[in-house]
This record gives structure tokens, sequence and C-alpha cells, in this order.
């Protein structure tokens, strides 16, 4: 889209992602295709796999001979795999991240799409055994569904010396932190709507997105300004700061498939609270991490802050619990699945895996 004022701004921003770029040593090119606002997302999953066809053929044409395609999110992007699996016979593995089941299942158009994914993938990934559920709940076969939950990256989220980051914040009070796109899914307004029975404690919100005009407005009207402040977006490796200057981090989310702000804020020290939907009680299992709250309401929110702050864990304990969830179990599971799909008649010896469809959105989305 052409840059533009107004409504059409989140996919006039689109334009500025390259379209090739190095992320640790891996080389990642990311397919342009037109976004239609309005009508784009019935038709997505056509302009990705025409964009990407495109990008298969010449990598393939430079002499590089994939095995597999290994796509994230069902919709659009695991359809898109799907074509691009037939269109070169490849067998794709394709993860269920959360949003694509739980929000654009319940759009009829996609729906039917996702469907199709996961009926012609050679293999699913769920995130949380609740995801594993709802895609069951749509018609996937049980026994093609592997659980493999996200991890966290203990070595860039660990516990730091907090007094610099919350003097650089100015924070005196007990201090809580929101991490996500500022979305209304997200829960950011009934976070703020429970600071109004929280009136010893600050509120750092992290993250860009829609809603933030209206979560202004919100703060203006329940006269919240000196105790709740919009951060913008934070880069990923500036998050462990935030969390270490936070007392407790709070996820009110509606809807999660696997929140991974839960565990980067574990393995920073920092307890959680989360609302009682999806993955979220798969990742707050003791009291040493944080607590789970229900209904997700304003009220309940500062109920759960209020009894957390009662018997606060130590920031040792919630490190420990977060170790938990290293890495290592979740790759091994990935590679065994890679090697049984490529199995029949692939090489072993070249990469196991492409990632041939690039999600539109991000691990934190």
């Amino acid at each position: 889209l052409p840059p533009v004022a107004g409504r059409l701004e989140r996919w006039q921003s689109y334009r500025s992602v390259d379209s090739l770029e190095q992320r640790r040593g891996i080389t990642i090119h990311h397919p342009r295709y037109p976004v239609i606002p309005g009508v784009g997302m019935s038709i997505a999953p056509v302009l990705l796999y025409a964009a990407s066809v495109l990008y298969v053929r010449r990598l393939m044409a430079a002499g590089i001979a994939f095995d597999g395609i290994d796509a994230h999110y069902l919709y659009p992007d695991g359809v898109a795999a799907i074509w691009l699996g037939q269109r070169f016979n490849l067998p794709v593995v394709i993860t269920a991240r959360g949003s694509d089941v739980t929000q654009l299942s319940t759009h009829a158009v996609p729906r039917g799409f996702i469907r199709l994914a996961m009926r012609k993938a050679d293999a699913l990934i769920a995130v949380s055994a609740a995801l594993k559920q709802a895609m069951i709940g749509l018609g996937a076969n049980a026994a093609k569904i592997t659980v493999l939950r996200n991890g966290v990256d203990t070595r860039l989220f660990r516990p730091r010396d907090r007094a610099a980051p919350r003097r650089a914040l100015g924070l005196s009070r007990p201090t809580l932190v929101s991490v996500g796109l500022l979305i209304e899914r997200k829960g950011h307004h009934r976070t703020i709507e429970a600071m109004r029975l929280l009136p010893g404690f600050d509120l750092l919100i992290a993250g860009e997105g829609p809603e933030r005009g209206r979560l202004e407005r919100l703060i203006a009207r329940l006269g919240l300004g000196d105790r709740v402040r919009l951060l913008g977006a934070r880069p990923h490796d500036c998050l462990p700061e935030l969390y270490e200057a936070a007392d407790a981090m709070i996820l009110a989310s509606s809807r999660e498939g696997w929140a991974n702000v839960l565990l980067e804020s574990m393995a920073c020290g920092t307890p959680v609270i989360a609302s009682n939907i999806w993955g979220n009680p798969e990742v707050v299992q003791s009291p040493e991490c944080g607590l789970i709250f229900e209904p997700n309401t304003p009220e309940a929110i500062a109920e759960a802050v209020q009894r957390l702050f009662r018997n606060l864990p130590s920031r040792s304990a919630t490190r420990a619990y977060a170790e938990r969830f290293s890495w290592d179990e979740t790759t091994a599971g990935q590679l065994a699945i890679f090697r049984r799909v490529t199995a029949g008649g692939h090489r072993q010896d070249a990469c196991l895996g492409a990632t041939c469809c690039a999600s539109l959105g991000g691990a934190h989305a």
C-alpha cells in the first residue's frame, strides 16, 4: 500500500519489512504480497502462496534442495505451505500457535482453509494441550498432533540488578508490567481498570497497536495518568530490564495459545498473574511462579494482585521454576518430527526443515 494516513497505516507499515535479512546466521526471505484491507484475510493464502512459490523456485534454481516445509500458524501460512508442498512434492509440518485456532477459525472462510491445512499436513504441532483439543474440535486427527510447548531463552532472560532499571524508569512504588500488542484480546483495558482498585501500585505497559488511543483515553478518564504508563514497543532484547524493574507481570488476555511473556518474566525472577484461558494454566502451575485468576475482570485482577503480594514468592524460586522450560525438549521433539516426515526418500543430510512461509505475526502476537 502507498503511504497514507488514517485507518490504513497498519497495512502501510508492512512496507518497511526488509525482503531479506540475516538473523543468527540464518538467511530469511520475506516474500512480498498484496494485503487488501477488508477482504485481504479471505484471500491471503492464495496471495502468500503466489509470492512464496517464486522464492522457492529461485532458491531451488540456485541449488538449494529442501527436505520439507516447516510452517507456523495454520492460516494463512499453513495453507500456503500445503500448496507449496503439493507443488514441490515436499512434506509439510504446521505449528498452530494460538490465534489461528482460537480466533481466525471463528470465520467461515479461514475455518474451511484451516481444516484443509490440518487434513493435508504430514504432521501438526500444538504449543499447548488446550490448543490441541481445540484443533481436534475443528476436525484434526488427534494422532497427527504433537504438543511441543514454547520454551524460554534463560541466557537472555535472567535475573539482573533491579536497581538500575527501576531508577531509569523512575519507580518507587510496587510495579506491575504488562507486555503485548495493544489489541483488545490482550486485555490491557481490564488491567488498567483494575488499577483503580490498586492505589499503591504503578503499571507499565509495553507494546504498540491499534488500541493505543482507546487506552490513552481510558487512562485519562480514570485519572490514572500518574500511575499508568504506555511505553510503546520495546525491542525483544530490552524486555529483560523491564521484567526486572517490575514486581509482577500481568497477562489478562482472552485468547492465548502459549504466552511467551509468562516464561520470559519468570526467567527474570518476576512472578506472573494470568487469566485462566487456553494455555495459561499449563504455564502457571505452582505458587512460586505466580497465580491464575478468574473471571477475567478488573475486580478479579485486582484481587489476584493483592493475593500474590500477601505471599510474594522469592525471585530465586520463580527463576528456578522457569528453568524447567528450556528449549531442549521442544527442539528434540521438532527434530524427531522432521526426521519422520522426511524419511520417505528425502535427503537426511541436508536441512531437515525449511521455513518457506513466514508468519504475519510474531511469537509475542
